[in-house]
């Protein structure tokens, strides 16, 4: 049993029920093709319809993707797998390629969590009902079958761009499938590239309603000249990791629930990493529907979720920038952190071609750790304690580059953080609400957060009040924190977001938020 209710499935199918896209897929006996709820084509017969979790459920039980519906448009409901944690941290780590190298392997996935590999495979069986290997394989499948109907992409960049190992594995994989090679799926050729690298334009589709002028209007106070821009309809930035350099623009697409993210890399295989990246900045995942419907029980948080019903948490691009801009905000204003974190862009960002960019005012990256682990950052403004954390931090980055990935819970990714020197509780909690993305980070020791949770004509509660208060929020005290925060939103820029018990040590420092 997959914990699906048939009847309640097919109600939901006949109707079209948008409401219910991306939580369950429709397959089909007698086509041996799968669905979305929405699909436009003639409901089948109930006796012929099995309903499954997730389209890698649909696909390991032998049934092919629809052309029609395009299950790889489907919005990913991350959160709402939250059921088990565990399953959601996995998808995570899947999400990111950590099953595309040629090494990988469950056992390696599970180790990360701290469970063993027979629990893993059980847990994704009950609530994803694949495998992990099934669920990393179907993500494959379907990006590239979105990168073959909505980009230029030639079928050897499409290959590599999704993760399969070679040409012919994805000739194979798509013949077996689909019953026809891969070239075949192309309906016609988007435009001809025009960058210094490849170009592609993607839907990266979301549930409504979505926020997006309040998450823009976050992105615009911290954006940094020369690697991002930010204007009230789109949102540009630069980026590198291992593989290269590129830039991207994002901006809803008119008439859809989506994002259109156009993404300029140096190399195809940057792909997969910097969608995962823009799907984690703008919180697409998230399932507003059933966060509002467990804050909303709360007096406090009630009106706040009324007012803003598609509010999102925004994360960071990437847990290495995000944490040190985090360290720059320390004990100033958002717009003190800014201007460090400018300075330190200016002096140390990796320049890039605008060429490449597609935008002239876009010239520079965030210093990737291996720049900073070695840079003199005394005399730029900041205290020589937060210089140092920043430079030890980058050391501990280029030493596991896989520090800012999910583990086994909360309490061990905070952990991981606050034995760095100079990150204390607030600033790790912080960064695994924006960069890890756990979605029941909560850093109760925060002004802001203790000034919106002030009822009408009553004391600031303590930070342990709120903390006690906060317990019932769970698992979705982040977006509570998110709903406080933007309800302050215009006294964001007053000094010092610190705890209103702040010890005297560096790394009891808060940053801003």
């Amino acid at each position: 049993m997959n914990g699906l209710d048939p009847a309640a499935c097919y109600r939901a199918l006949t109707t079209r029920d948008s409401r219910f896209d991306g939580r369950f897929f429709t397959a089909v006996k007698t086509t041996r093709i799968y669905c979305r709820p929405i699909c436009p084509a003639r409901a089948p017969r109930f006796e012929n319809c099995t309903f499954y979790p997730s389209a890698a459920a649909a696909q390991e039980a032998g049934f092919r993707p629809c052309l029609r519906c395009r299950p790889e448009t489907s919005p990913s409901l991350a959160p709402w797998r939250g059921t088990s944690v565990t399953v959601s941290r996995a998808l995570a780590l899947i999400a990111e390629g950590l099953l595309d190298a040629e090494d990988a392997s469950v056992d390696v996935l599970a180790g990360r969590l701290g469970v063993g590999d027979r629990q893993l495979r059980r847990l994704f069986q009950q609530h994803l009902g694949a495998s992990p290997v099934a669920v990393a394989q179907t993500r494959r499948v379907l990006f590239a079958r979105q990168l073959i109907h909505e980009t230029a992409l030639s079928m050897s960049e499409v290959a590599l761009a999704s993760g399969f190992g070679s040409v012919r594995r994805f000739n194979a994989v798509f013949q077996s499938l689909y019953g026809r090679p891969p070239g075949a799926l192309r309906r016609a050729r988007a435009s001809p590239l025009t960058s210094a690298g490849p170009e592609v334009t993607l839907l990266i589709p979301y549930r409504p309603p979505y926020d997006w002028d309040a998450m823009v209007a976050w992105l615009s106070v911290r954006a940094l000249t020369g690697m991002e821009h930010v204007e009230p309809g789109r949102y540009l930035r630069t980026f590198t990791n291992a593989s290269g350099q590129g830039a991207m623009e994002v901006s809803p697409a008119p008439g859809l629930d989506a994002l259109r993210a156009t993404l300029r890399v140096s190399d195809v295989r940057m792909l997969p990493s910097v969608v995962a990246q823009v799907r984690r900045v703008f919180d697409v995942g998230a399932d507003v529907e059933a966060i509002r419907a467990h804050l909303s029980t709360d007096s406090l948080l009630a009106p706040l979720l009324a007012a803003r019903p598609g509010l999102r948490a925004p994360g960071g691009w990437d847990g290495f920038e995000l944490a040190v801009r985090a360290i720059l905000g320390q004990q100033v204003t958002t717009t003190a952190a800014r201007q460090l974190g400018q300075r330190l862009l200016d002096s140390h960002g990796e320049r890039l071609d605008p060429a490449l960019t597609g935008d002239a005012r876009l010239l520079r990256a965030f210093p990737r750790p291996e720049a900073l682990a070695t840079a003199e950052l005394t005399g730029m403004g900041m205290p020589a304690a937060r210089a140092r954390a920043i430079t030890q931090l980058a050391a501990a980055v280029v030493a596991d580059p896989t520090l800012f990935q999910p583990g086994p819970s909360l309490a061990d990714t905070v952990a991981r953080f606050t034995r760095l020197p100079g990150i204390g509780e607030w600033t790790a909690q912080y960064i695994a609400l924006r960069a890890v993305r756990e979605t029941d980070a909560f850093p109760a020791s925060d002004v802001a957060l203790l000034r919106a949770a002030t009822e009408a004509g009553g004391p600031r509660p303590t930070h342990e009040a709120l903390l006690q208060r906060a317990e019932a929020w769970s698992p979705w005290r982040a977006y509570a924190a998110q709903h406080l925060w933007t309800s302050v939103a215009l006294q964001r820029d007053l000094p010092s977001r610190t705890s209103t018990r702040a010890a005297a040590s560096p790394s009891r420092r808060k940053p801003h938020a």
